[in-house]
This record gives C-alpha cells, sequence and structure tokens, in this order.
C-alpha cells in the first residue's frame, strides 16, 4: 500500500535532480520523467483515492513548472494576428 506513494517520492526526487543535468540531456530526462510519471499518478490515485491523486499531481506539475509555465504562457498569449 505504501509502494506507489514511496515511488512518487522517488519520483519527486528524479524530477529535482533532472533539473541540475545539462542541457542536452535534460529534455530527455525530462521526457522519461513524463512517461513514468503518467503511470505512477494513475496507480496513486487507484491505490489511495482521488485527494492523493491530485495532490500528487499538483506536485508533480509544481516540480516540473518549467514545461508546464511555459505550455501555460503559450495558452495565455494571444494568437497572431493575420495580415492581408
Amino acid at each position: 500500500m505504501v509502494a506507489p506513494l514511496l515511488l512518487a517520492g522517488l519520483w519527486v526526487v528524479a524530477a529535482m535532480a533532472v533539473h541540475h543535468l545539462p542541457a542536452r540531456v535534460h529534455w530527455l530526462g525530462l521526457a522519461l520523467l513524463i512517461l513514468a510519471g503518467i503511470p505512477l499518478l494513475g496507480w496513486v490515485t487507484y491505490r489511495h483515492g482521488p485527494f492523493l491523486g491530485m495532490f500528487a499531481l499538483i506536485l508533480g506539475a509544481a516540480s516540473l513548472y518549467w514545461p508546464v509555465g511555459r505550455f501555460g504562457g503559450r495558452l495565455r498569449r494571444p494568437p497572431p494576428e493575420h495580415i492581408e
């Protein structure tokens, strides 16, 4: 019952470690973290309920803030004007 939470904690530690990698490997590390985090988030939600699942989602988004913040910035930016 503790395994999903333990792995989620290790995932957060790995996310913090990826931020210190060189730029050429940083994106690969982020992609691997996202690929591993999606099923892990489902497992945490399945075993411990939606409230802990939402907490894990918020914690994961906070630890990967730069890609999430960049995506949010793209959503808030107004669309480019078409020049005719």
